[in-house]
């Protein structure tokens, strides 16, 4: 079952592709849900996108396709329409991906510092097309541990919330719910591993109860 916002977000995309071809702009589908910012529509696109209703085209970031729409007689109206599209531009050219998106900036990533105690800090703007399905939030990185896998200091390294993680994956993990690091994620045996891309820097062994991730790194932001 969709909420309220969700029926009208999908049945708003698949109105506007089957009038012009083009997917909605992260602009249109705010004023179209009359919502107040552009995240809220990044979030309702994600429960669309993790539900099986809706994917997204890569490459684009406005390319999306419906892949089924709820039941009969679920279909609701979009309350306040868009402004008229302007006439699609060939099927050949990609539509502009310039939508942006803020996500939480939770400041510098560093020892002693928990990510908890980070929240709520400021917001980041972030082309949508660096980040895919899922919560999002940003962290400044701090030092050189990670240099060797392109993560520089001062970089905004992209986060995708979630608790769990793979082999190889960069994470950002909580260190007896006191440090924070960002780190590549490995399994050891009865242990958990955390090494860096630096090769000054040795590996850090926990064990399993002493980790938490926090996040998998999703993109890189770098400023010049």
């Amino acid at each position: 079952m969709l909420t309220r916002k969700q029926h009208e977000l999908i049945c708003f995309i698949a109105d506007r592709l089957a009038e012009t071809g083009v997917s909605p702009s992260f602009e249109e589908m705010k004023e179209a849900l009359d919502l107040k910012s552009k995240s809220g529509v990044h979030r309702l696109i994600s429960a669309l996108e993790e539900r099986e209703f809706i994917r997204r085209l890569p490459n684009r970031a406005r390319a999306l396709e419906v892949l089924r729409m709820p039941e009969r007689g679920e279909r609701k109206t979009v309350a306040k329409a868009a402004k008229p599209a302007a006439a699609p531009a060939p099927a050949s050219v990609p539509a502009p991906a310039n939508d942006v998106l803020e996500i939480p900036l939770h400041g510098r990533i560093a020892a002693g510092t928990p990510i908890e105690a980070l929240e709520g800090s400021t917001m980041l703007p972030v082309p949508a097309a660096l980040l895919g399905a899922g919560e999002h939030y940003a962290l400044e990185v701090a030092g050189d541990s990670m240099v060797e896998a392109g993560i520089l200091d001062g970089d905004y390294a992209l986060i995708r919330r979630t608790e769990t993680a793979r082999d190889g994956e960069i994470v950002v993990a909580l260190i007896d719910d006191a440090e924070a690091t960002l780190k590549y994620f490995r399994n050891e045996g009865s242990m958990v591993r955390l090494d860096p891309a630096n090769r000054d820097y040795t590996p850090q062994r926990y064990r399993p109860d002493q980790v938490r991730v926090q996040g998998r790194l999703a993109g890189l932001l770098r400023r010049y």
